[in-house]
């Protein structure tokens, strides 16, 4: 008798335990879904070509335990590399996919010289935190882009377009768990691209 209502209490105790578990708050609560449509996107690249813009924020959003940015990228050609020009962000992972275009980038954690990103860029301001540039990966990844390609790039991890055939276009997700960056949304977007080009903006990742 007493090992069924050992047995008894064993089970009443794994119930409770399951309906605790399932009844845990998201991690998110009652958070509202974000929606951009095609025509915003456009009026973005379309005001990158105009203006030779390459980094534009388009959201970025409060998930609960994390921040979640989406960018949009538009780069020209570029038959060489640029001086200085590997990127690398300390807190802030990234998801490329490519819409169009094609080009060579190279990745990895090794870098050549880097020196930190000055905190007054509004890339690092607005955009993807603080982080360092340098001259060259060692040992890096070499990953030839193109449409509809995706890449992942951890925050710590260098990356370095080497070379670009005509231009490349793609949509960027920043994941931000330590929320460095602003929150922007739609009403801030749509004043964005209301607003003035203002001179060297997203010039510099």
């Amino acid at each position: 008798m007493r090992n069924v209502k050992t047995a008894h209490r064993a089970m009443l105790g794994a119930i409770t335990l399951m309906f605790a578990l399932s009844a845990q708050e998201p991690t998110c609560h009652r958070c509202s879904a974000t929606f951009i449509g095609t025509s915003e996107l456009q009026a973005y690249l379309k005001r990158a070509v105009e203006n030779d813009l390459v980094d534009q924020q388009v959201r970025s959003v409060d998930l609960g335990k994390t921040q979640l940015a989406l960018g949009i990228v538009h780069r020209g050609r570029l038959p060489a590399p640029a001086k200085d020009s590997v990127a690398e962000h300390d807190l802030i992972s990234e998801v490329y996919h490519v819409i169009d275009g094609s080009a060579t980038l190279v990745t990895g954690p090794d870098l050549v010289d880097p020196q930190r990103r000055p905190s007054n860029l509004q890339t690092v301001r607005e955009f993807n935190g603080p982080g360092n540039n340098a001259r060259s990966i060692r040992n890096g990844v070499t990953h030839n882009l193109k449409a509809g390609d995706v890449i992942i790039i951890p925050a710590g991890t260098g990356h370095w377009f080497t070379r670009i055939d005509d231009h490349i276009t793609y949509l960027i997700v920043r994941i931000d768990p330590d929320k460095a960056v602003p929150l922007k949304d739609e009403a801030a977007s749509q004043a964005y691209l209301r607003s003035p080009v203002k001179k060297g903006s997203g010039k510099e990742r």
